[in-house]
């Protein structure tokens, strides 16, 4: 019998694992990272890049780099309008659903994903020396029956038997080893990532887990903490300068300086994660620089605190679902424990121990 792969199919980034013993390891891909953007970039001639190659060209190539098709999966067309209109690239309505318009193709959600997935697939293969055909992904808690039928789709177009759909504040248990421990706990899993946000309630009991409530936001991750720093850039931008939005949309390049941006402040986030302040440059092509702004974690924290506020306030209402579920006042849980790349923001783990007065644990397979 061949490997199974397990496969986290991220909205920011993907990763592919496999059992070797008892062990599980996350495999490399062939940049040497552990991680993969699930970016997918159309270029002429019909070639396709997936992954860095893709994410690298997001500035030069906008409008045929797509990114975060999760928060398009199994959804209909009106429930991610809102996001349709977030993005770059274009997003048409057909028969109701969200397609992705390159060129004169349009691809379904799905088949953008299974792209993903294919590099997953090959990355795995790569390693093994061997063909891979099963696979278990992963997806949030709180994904509908239609998102994870979707997800089980685009496995099969990437040429996967989808042996089962996870959910990933339970796998983050099994990895994390709370049914290794032998004994009693509650759990509360908190998983931010690039695209959303679950706060799930596991009970283990002895070496079984169950999953007591879950909650959270699919419209909710670090792209929304990249957008606000985009925002406070702009207008920095536009005070340094006097110029106005409207002087950079209409320039025919405004959706490749909007990517710079976004690249921009992604690096901003990231790097105020590790330091106190940083200085920052932005010279859009044609107009006057944003010259030298230091920028500061406290300013990071600042113009983000809203978005902070609406992970704890949904993590209490999640407590209370789960107080209610077990009949009790108040509901306790032993170890909280952080998951997802946008959890290493230090504001994360401060906030949670201010409003529930619990030290959250940062965990990373790594």
């Amino acid at each position: 019998m061949g490997k199974i792969i397990g496969i986290d199919l991220g909205t920011t980034n993907s990763c592919v694992a496999v059992f070797e013993g008892n062990e599980p390891v996350v495999i490399t891909n062939s940049e040497g990272k552990r991680t993969t953007p699930s970016v997918v970039g159309f270029v002429e001639g019909g070639e396709r890049k997936v992954g860095d190659p893709a994410k690298r060209q997001a500035i030069t190539n906008p409008k045929k780099t797509v990114y975060s098709i999760k928060r398009f999966m199994g959804e209909t067309y009106d429930q991610s309008r809102k996001e349709a209109e977030r993005v770059p690239f274009t997003v048409v309505n057909e028969g109701g659903y969200p397609r992705v318009q390159i060129d004169d193709r349009k691809y379904t959600p799905q088949e953008i994903s299974a792209m993903v997935l294919q590099k997953m697939k090959k990355t795995a293969e790569d390693y093994l020396g061997q063909e891979v055909t099963d696979a278990v992904i992963t997806v949030p808690a709180y994904f509908s029956d239609s998102q994870r039928q979707a997800t089980k789709e685009a496995g099969a177009i990437a040429g996967l038997n989808v042996r089962r759909i996870v959910n990933e504040p339970t796998a983050a248990a099994l990895a994390y080893g709370v049914d290794k421990s032998n004994k009693d706990m509650k759990i509360a899993v908190f998983d931010l990532g690039g695209g959303t946000f679950d706060i799930t309630i596991i009970k283990v009991d002895g070496k079984s887990i169950e999953v007591v409530v879950t909650g959270g936001d699919s419209t909710l991750g670090g792209k929304d903490w990249d957008a606000a720093i985009m925002q406070h850039l702009m207008e920095k931008w536009q005070e340094e300068t006097g110029a106005t939005e409207n002087i950079l949309s209409d320039n025919p390049d405004y959706i490749g300086i909007k990517q710079e941006l976004a690249l921009l402040s992604e690096k901003v986030k990231i790097t105020l994660s590790a330091k106190e302040k940083m200085t920052v440059k932005f010279a859009p092509e044609g107009f006057e620089p944003l010259k030298r702004y230091e920028f500061t974690r406290e300013k990071f924290n600042e113009i983000t605190e809203s978005l902070l506020a609406r992970t704890i306030d949904l993590t209490k209402d999640t407590l209370n679902m789960a107080a209610q579920k077990e009949g009790v006042d108040e509901f306790k849980f032993d170890e909280i424990i952080l998951v997802g790349g946008s959890t290493k923001m230090p504001q994360v783990a401060e906030r949670i121990k201010r409003d529930l007065n619990v030290e959250a644990k940062p965990f990373d397979p790594d």
